[in-house]
């Protein structure tokens, strides 16, 4: 069953999964594993955090709410409760995650990262080593569920003289307020959600923010006559094709916005539900507008370098800071640890391109890399669930459960 030139294999502890390992308790993973426990599956999720979704309870600011209306962001077969606001905040949307945990009895295995995941071709299965309390321990399964998301790891620039910069530096994902930034001058790196939501939350807080804004990028409006832009699309979906649909979203915009170019903010060429299937989302503006209008946010074009107390533009200007957030995004870090390059890219992303990217060879499967929220994630979750369920009750009827005796020395979940 095991490749015994690996002698390293004697070191670590060994556990049998009836089931498949699923790597992360964010909402994907937490939303597998209530599709599997609903169809009687057994399974084992590992959690690098101390806590669910560690993402939203320790890596965002304090202001958050979801940007998309709530039926839109709840995991399979459970809905926000009815005293909900249409936007969740983040702490609402956090003891939702929690009460879908206990609702489904989902017990990850906390603080437990991932070293390698590698398919043994030799007695096809999948070998999951991990580090934890409990030490080096190796998981074997005949299914492994990819669920760490887009957002895994933040993504920190290389721009010359960051390191030499005298004031604080810090990544939107250690921002949680900007009270400890009134009265000072701080540069924003980066015009998406989080940037824009960082520079209104200083603007708020009494700072003076100034946001680099490098790239093209579509600001839409959170809601247009009376209904979530987000939702106006998707009915429009239904009837007309998506060119059409991105012209009618930013001719809504331009009656309610104005124009964003006048202000500094360049549209980009592809409408924008067409640039979501290259990664990039458009940003629903909740106030910021309003504060770039009144200058209260500046705009300023990309960094040339830093230095002690300021920094040089691209432009030629040079700006006196106090403080740096950097609102640069995260990445995937799927290449880190997954031994496989077929069904994943080198960006940490499935290379099928959605509708399609859940599922790949050797019971391999991806779930929340969709770049479509929340919503996505829960498709895939389904499907992921449905599949494993499907085989493993196949596997019962033709009593292929029975665990070799070669097997007995090995702990079984």
């Amino acid at each position: 069953m095991f490749n015994m030139t690996d002698m390293n294999m004697f070191s670590r502890r060994c556990v049998w999964v009836n089931g498949p390992v699923i790597v992360g308790a964010g909402p994907s993973g937490l939303a597998v594993a209530a599709g599997l426990r609903e169809q009687g599956v057994p399974y084992v999720i590992l959690e690098r955090a101390a806590c669910i979704a560690s993402l939203w309870q320790n890596r965002t600011y304090d202001r958050l709410k979801l940007h998309l209306p709530k039926q839109f962001c709840q995991l399979p077969n459970y809905p926000f409760p009815d005293h909900y606001p249409e936007y969740p905040s983040k702490k609402q949307f956090v003891d939702y995650l929690e009460s879908y945990t206990a609702h489904h009895d989902i017990r990850p295995h906390f603080n437990e990262s991932v070293d390698s995941a590698k398919y043994d071709e030799a007695c096809r299965l999948w070998r999951v080593r991990t580090t934890g309390p409990d030490g080096e321990v190796e998981y074997i399964c005949q299914w492994l569920v990819v669920a760490t998301g887009e957002n895994a790891d933040p993504v920190v620039p290389d721009v010359e003289g960051l390191v030499s910069f005298g004031g604080e530096v810090v990544h939107a994902c250690d921002y949680k307020s900007g009270d400890r930034f009134k009265g000072k001058k701080v540069l924003v790196v980066g015009c998406g959600n989080s940037g824009m939501e960082v520079s209104l939350d200083l603007c708020n807080h009494g700072a003076r923010p100034a946001m680099v804004v490098r790239n093209a990028v579509h600001v839409l409006p959170r809601e247009m006559f009376g209904k979530s832009t987000f939702e106006l699309a998707m009915m429009m979906m239904k009837w007309l094709p998506l060119w059409l649909v991105d012209k009618l979203l930013l001719f809504f915009t331009w009656m309610i916005l104005g124009s964003t170019e006048s202000l500094g903010l360049k549209r980009p060429d592809i409408g924008p539900l067409a640039l979501k299937n290259y990664g990039r989302t458009p940003v629903l503006d909740i106030g910021a507008l309003e504060k770039i209008r009144s200058k209260e946010i500046q705009l300023v074009p990309g960094i040339q370098r830093f230095s002690c107390a300021s920094v040089e533009l691209t432009s030629g200007e040079q700006l006196d800071i106090d403080a740096v957030v950097l609102a640069t995004g995260y990445r995937s870090n799927v290449p880190y640890w997954l031994h496989e390059t077929e069904f994943f890219g080198k960006n940490g992303f499935p290379k099928t391109p959605f509708p399609h990217g859940w599922k790949g060879k050797s019971g391999l499967y991806a779930a929340g890399f969709t770049r479509r929220g929340l919503s996505g994630l829960s498709a895939d979750a389904i499907k992921i669930s449905q599949d494993i369920a499907g085989v493993w009750k196949d596997d019962l009827k033709q009593k292929k459960q029975k665990v070799p005796t070669h097997r007995r020395c090995i702990s079984t979940f």
